[in-house]
């Protein structure tokens, strides 16, 4: 039996999962546009973190004013975040994501399946996905967190969560 990391395919070198399928058009063979596909990769990544026993949000601001586009929250308190591109001009134009590091143990990039994953900084971990799945193609490896700091997050997502529930904004479904 294969365990849940092989299941989701983390720490695999391949991404040919014919359940990963490119996500260039909609139903109707429209182009998707750009926050429809952030839309799409952010789904199929709170999928997969929820298949892997994670809660995540999306959207969550941080102390030091930037916004992460997901923050995951493990069973035992691992804080992961995810920094989504979906285009070139959308990586080379966005130079926040290092002022992420400091709120979470792993930084992820999610990416559609055609992006050019080699102008991605190998430091940091690396996703793609659709709508439907995500493949872990790279872990980045754990930053220690100060306990202060892992106690300011854990509280900022629950409270955050709490309050989107309450108001029925999500920003996504979690459901199969």
């Amino acid at each position: 039996m294969r365990s849940s990391r092989q299941r989701h395919g983390i720490g695999a070198a391949s991404d040919s999962s014919p359940s990963l399928a490119s996500n260039v058009t909609d139903d109707r063979d429209k182009p998707i546009t750009a926050n429809r596909l952030t839309q799409e990769v952010t789904r199929g990544v709170a999928r997969l973190f929820d298949a892997l026993g994670f809660a995540s949000l999306p959207e969550v601001p941080l102390a030091n004013g930037r916004r992460l586009d997901l923050l995951a929250l493990g069973e035992g308190g691992a804080l992961w975040a995810v920094e989504i591109k979906t285009s070139i001009a959308d990586f080379r134009g966005d130079r926040k994501w290092p002022d992420y590091l400091e709120f979470c143990e792993r930084l992820y990039f999610a990416v559609p399946l055609d992006f050019p994953r080699d102008i991605l900084p190998m430091e940091q971990g690396l996703i793609v996905a659709d709508a439907y799945d995500a493949r872990i193609l790279r872990d980045p490896g754990d930053r220690k967190l100060p306990a202060a700091r892992r106690k300011a997050l854990t509280l900022r997502f629950a409270r955050l969560a709490a309050k989107r529930l309450l108001h029925g904004q999500l920003g996504y479904s979690q459901t199969s």
